[in-house]
Parts: structure tokens; sequence; C-alpha cells
């Protein structure tokens, strides 16, 4: 933790210098719509907004084109919602020419800005019956998903319990919390000292998804027995290891398989710094979302200064 922490505070410092070069979007697009690419602004825009959809999404006149048939559904994670997660993907998935869908689960109400805090299970079927709905509207057989945080782990539960298998051809996961947090060692600490029985009992009222993606729950338990995937998806999990709210970040990471790609962004680039927040609208994850979703056309993966929060520089 202390080398990531020099490292972004270097780059930081770096970037306030002025002696990195200003970022760039993922791709060249083919469509119009502006791609956000810092969460920081992304969320400010969509936060009170939960209602309003991303630029780019739900145009249910879309049709699926040869190159893209199959449609996508963005999935947001917990405590977001629809609009300030999505307002760097949708745009760039649509000027790519994909037929693009968001929705809203888990929230108190329809016009909560916080929204993904019920029960997973409940916000499966919620995402059951929207892909129903795209799938009439489009005419397609199969759609894509890219969920972040809860939004990356939450469609496994509907593709193994919910005949969602049958119905997607790829997920995409940003940041997914498919093994459990343990909240940076809040979990931990609170099992050592005989409290987080308790204080999940609180918790649980308000946001029954934070208390079932802990580290070792009953929900996480069942879903990964037997494995964490099931046959016909492809499945892509894209992780950083400056996560804040998933750790430790490997657990992430589905297990190693033929149909499992299992991308570390630092890896690829050491300039960036993408937190558990910013890597929905990071430039350089956002590119592996696209390759992941039309491998047979890949695009290089850009590498660039990327910060918590705030992403690249302006």
């Amino acid at each position: 933790m202390r080398r990531n922490s020099v490292r972004v505070a270097l780059l930081a410092a770096l970037a306030a210098a002025g002696l990195l070069a200003a970022g760039t979007q993922p791709a060249a697009a083919s469509g119009s719509r502006p791609v956000e690419t810092h969460f920081s602004i992304g969320f400010v825009k969509g936060f009170f907004f939960p209602g309003s959809s991303p630029d780019g999404a739900n145009d249910w006149s879309c049709r699926p084109s040869a190159a893209h048939p199959d449609p996508v559904v963005l999935v947001h994670g917990t405590l977001e919602n629809q609009n300030d997660n999505w307002g760097g993907a949708a745009p760039l998935l649509a000027n790519q020419g994909y037929c693009v869908y968001a929705f809203n689960y888990g929230g108190p109400s329809a016009g909560s800005p916080i929204q993904g805090t019920g029960s997973i299970a409940d916000g499966a079927r919620t995402m059951a019956a929207f892909v129903d709905r795209v799938l009439a509207a489009t005419g397609a057989a199969k759609v894509d998903v890219v969920g972040h945080s809860q939004g990356g782990m939450l469609p496994r539960y509907y593709l193994k319990n919910l005949g969602g298998a049958a119905k997607v051809g790829k997920l995409v996961a940003l940041a997914p919390s498919n093994y459990g947090t343990t909240l940076d060692g809040i979990t931990e600490l609170g099992r050592r000292l005989g409290i987080l029985e308790p204080a999940n009992d609180f918790l649980s009222v308000p946001c029954q998804a934070c208390v079932e993606q802990e580290i070792g729950s009953p929900f996480l338990t069942a879903l990964n027995a037997g494995g964490g995937t099931v046959p016909g998806v492809e499945y892509t999990v894209i992780a950083t290891e400056y996560d804040e709210v998933v750790t430790p970040y490997t657990n992430s990471f589905l297990p190693p398989g033929p149909h499992v790609t299992n991308i570390l962004l630092q890896d690829q680039c050491g300039l960036d710094a993408t937190d558990h927040l910013e890597i929905g609208y990071d430039p350089v994850a956002l590119t592996d979302v696209l390759n992941a979703l039309d491998p047979a056309h890949p695009r290089a993966v850009p590498c660039q200064v990327v910060l918590p929060v705030t992403g690249p520089l302006l």
C-alpha cells in the first residue's frame, strides 16, 4: 500500500507541474457524443438526475447492426445510479455503434439518487426483466453486459440462478465485488472484536447489498459455490490495484479458465492510478471494455496518467 500511495502522490505532483501529457479519450469514436473521462465531473452531472438516462443510452428505437448485433446493458454499482455511473461508457459505446441500455435497481425509491442498496437477488430480478425488455425491443438474441462494482458481480446471480446464461454473450466487469471485500480490513477487525454481526444487523436495513458484498458473506458463498462462471458466457474482469472499496483488489478476479480474462490495469500502464470510482470513466479501462466486447477488432490500449476520482488531466 505504501508503494501505491507514493506512486499516486508522484503522479499527482507531476500532473500539477504540467510535466505529463494531457489525457485522451479511448479509441476513435464514430459518433459525436462527448465522452466524459472524469468521475468527479460525471458524478456531479448525474447524481441528482437518476431518472435521466446517460447520454447515448435507452434509445428504444435502436436496432443492432451487423457489426454489433448484441445490445449492451450497463449495470451500475452500490450507492450509484445509471446516470452518474455511465456518463463515460454510455456515449462511448453509442458512438461506436452499439445499442446501449441502462437502468436503476435496488434504491429506496425510484427517484432516489442512491441506488443499488437493496438485496442483490432482487436487483438481479430487476435486471432480468430489463434484459427481456431490451431483447423484445431490439429483436436481438442476446445482450452483452458491462457492470461496475456490485454491477459486475450481480449479473452472475442472474446468469446462474435466473436463466440469464441463455440471454448473455459477454460479461465485462469493472472492479467487481466477485469474492467480496474486507473494506480495507474493517470487516476482519469487526470479526475479531465480535461486533461485525451486530453492526451488520444495523447496516442491512439501509444497505443490504453492502452486507452481502462482505468477504465470506452467505450470499457470496452461495454464488461462488461450484465455480465463478457458467457455460456459454465470456467473462472479462478489469481491476485496479488502487481499489479502496473492493479489498484486496484481487477479489475482483474470477478463477482462470478458457472463458475468463482477468486484466490488472497497472500491468498495462504504470501511469494509471485509477481507483474504484474512476475506473468506470478511465480511458484505459474503457478501451479494455471496447476490446472485450469486440475482440475481433482490438484497439491499442492507451497509457496515460489517470488519477483517483479526478481522472486524466484536462
